[in-house]
């Protein structure tokens, strides 16, 4: 199923149960290699299928079930796999498989049981195209992988490492993909292959593996079927007058109800860009509210220390008194310098909130560093401000002494049993009284009438 053309090679498009693969036509003879590979896979549903692998191997690879490519190869695979089969989470993620040509490779548990190394990347719907570089060099195998978020074409990062590991002396490079219930688009851009020599051997020159000839008859191919892929292209316009000009448009009502399953790369951008802004918004928020309470917490410690220094200061006479009287100056100008610094933090953290909530490309990673940059400020201001505070405390009390919570008010004297009993005596009798009263007074009524 996969498509050539002039700049690219569409290994499968984004319909179900397809495959694909491309493959060298002559063996390589390197003994050490390294390949770039540059490939975009999209889709627009949240989640892909199945996803895409990158060979070498020692026979050229056939159609099969192993992302598009034959299972029991002797070699190694590469995987992008996008579709999460186990459960585990831990999808869209890379797996290095290796091969003797007897092992079948275990789709359920996504390679995990036959994994020489691993890691979890998200290569799906990138701004710019992931680029992959594989090495391959006195037997240690190192997968590097440029994540798509940037135009820098050398913005490697590591993913995986093998060592000890034993591949064929010759073999055939290729890529292949497969989708499944679920499809992208998975589109080859680019696929470079170098030859590694060790230091101090000799470079053979690039022209002397193909002759002359073979590079002629490739050529040659590749012309004739790109004039058959032109002519199909106008054929397919003639019979579909309606969608020319229109190729991401469709006349099968079908996919119509279930559109909302699906997002538009620019809803995915936006979506991205809100979520972000949101996150961002809530922490500063977080931490205004924190600066906030702080900031009353400074107060009342200034109120209480200033209060008991003074009460001190007030019971020494003489040169003590006056030394107290400068120990409370000191202690309020630095709680005031404190207090000052916790306003300048705050409005900091403000003017920060506004400028987020009006950008314009609040996505764009410069925002994110400056964002990240300003939270490492408030965080050694907030350190300053603890270690500040305990300082205070430390030197304004005698050594050897704690710190003691203010002693509470006395109670209110509560009301004694004895009382109590005499209170209730006294109720009663009055109130048996009252009743005593009320029958005489009815008794005199009905005696009258």
């Amino acid at each position: 199923d996969a498509i050539p053309s002039a700049d690219q090679i569409r290994i499968t498009t984004s319909l179900k149960s397809q495959r694909g693969s491309v493959w060298t036509k002559t063996k390589s003879i390197f003994e050490y290699w390294e390949v770039e590979v540059t490939f975009r896979v999209t889709g627009r549903g949240r989640i892909g299928a199945d996803g895409l692998a990158i060979w070498f191997t020692e026979e050229q690879g056939l159609e099969g079930p192993v992302f598009g490519a034959a299972d029991k190869w002797n070699g190694v695979g590469i995987f992008f796999d996008s579709f999460d089969n186990d459960g585990k989470k831990n999808n869209p993620g890379v797996i290095v498989v290796g091969n003797n040509g007897k092992l079948l490779y275990d789709h359920q548990n996504d390679g995990s049981t036959q994994a020489l190394a691993s890691c979890q990347r998200d290569f799906r719907n990138k701004p710019y195209p992931v680029r992959v570089k594989i090495t391959y060099y006195q037997k240690t195998l190192t997968v590097l992988i440029n994540n798509g978020f940037t135009p820098d074409k050398e913005d490697y990062e590591f993913c995986a490492k093998v060592e000890d590991m034993v591949l064929p002396s010759q073999g055939y490079f290729g890529i292949s993909a497969a989708t499944g219930g679920l499809a992208d688009d998975h589109d080859v851009l680019s696929f470079l292959t170098f030859q590694l020599t060790e230091p101090g051997k000799e470079v053979p020159t690039p022209d002397a593996e193909i002759p002359q000839k073979d590079k002629e008859k490739y050529q040659e191919e590749f012309e004739h079927f790109q004039q058959e892929l032109d002519k199909k292209k106008e054929e397919f316009q003639k019979e579909h007058p309606d969608v020319q000009g229109q190729p991401g448009k469709t006349a099968c009502p079908f996919f119509l109800s279930a559109d909302d399953l699906f997002e538009t790369v620019s809803d995915r951008e936006l979506r991205q860009i809100f979520e972000g802004q949101n996150r961002i918004h809530l922490e500063i928020k977080q931490l205004n509210r924190q600066l906030d309470m702080i900031l009353d917490e400074q107060r009342r410690y200034v109120s209480a220390v200033t209060d008991e220094i003074a009460k001190r200061g007030a019971g020494v006479p003489g040169q003590q008194g006056q030394v107290s009287q400068q120990e409370i100056e000191t202690v309020v100008k630095n709680q005031e310098e404190v207090i000052r610094q916790v306003n300048e933090i705050r409005n900091s953290m403000s003017d920060a909130l506004r400028l987020i909530t009006g950008a314009q490309h609040p996505g764009s990673p410069a925002g994110v560093y400056e964002t990240t940059q300003h939270f490492n400020d408030i965080k050694e201001h907030l350190h300053v401000v603890k270690r500040d505070i305990e300082h205070l405390v430390q030197r304004n009390m005698p050594s050897g002494e704690k710190v003691k919570c203010p002693d509470l008010p006395p109670f209110p004297s509560c009301l004694s049993t004895v009382h109590f009993f005499i209170f209730v005596a006294v109720q009663t009798v009055l109130f048996i009284g009252y009743i005593m009263y009320r029958s005489q007074q009815e008794a005199a009524a009905k005696k009258f009438f």
